[in-house]
């Protein structure tokens, strides 16, 4: 059974528990009030029959790349996000796309789905949980 396309350009329509999220991260107070007040957009890129993704965040503050081969671990630069970088693999879990980061903070990665629409992403780091809620533009 062949697996979703996620391409697409998508708008947030909706977002729970950033700041604690981002405080988990350990990003500043100041950076965590300036990032929940943003209203970040994604530009997906992918081909299902090779794995190749890219998603472009994209805000008004600070723009976001990850470009990746599903089922491949590969460095990840979250410079932009935390200062860090982390081992990374995004893989299928069902027709989800399942990211594991593998770096200083224990438990971190996400979880993107379709439903009609709307893109929906959980991101999770040391048992925080925030989610945020995309509609197809």
């Amino acid at each position: 059974m062949s697996k979703p396309d996620y391409s697409g350009t998508f708008n947030m329509v909706e977002q729970t528990n950033m700041d604690s999220y981002l405080g988990a991260l350990d990003i500043n107070f100041a950076l965590r009030k300036i990032v929940c007040l943003l209203s970040p957009s994604k530009e997906i890129t992918h081909d299902p029959a090779s794995g190749d993704m890219r998603i472009r965040t994209l805000t008004t503050f600070k723009n976001f790349n990850m470009d990746f081969t599903i089922g491949k671990e590969f460095t990840e630069d979250l410079g932009p996000v935390d200062g860090r970088t982390c081992q990374t693999t995004v893989s299928w879990e069902g027709d989800n796309l399942l990211c594991v980061q593998k770096g200083e903070k224990e438990g971190r990665g996400w979880t993107h789905w379709l439903e009609g629409d709307k893109l929906h992403l959980e991101m999770r780091v040391a048992g925080i949980t925030a989610k945020q809620v995309f509609k197809k533009a």
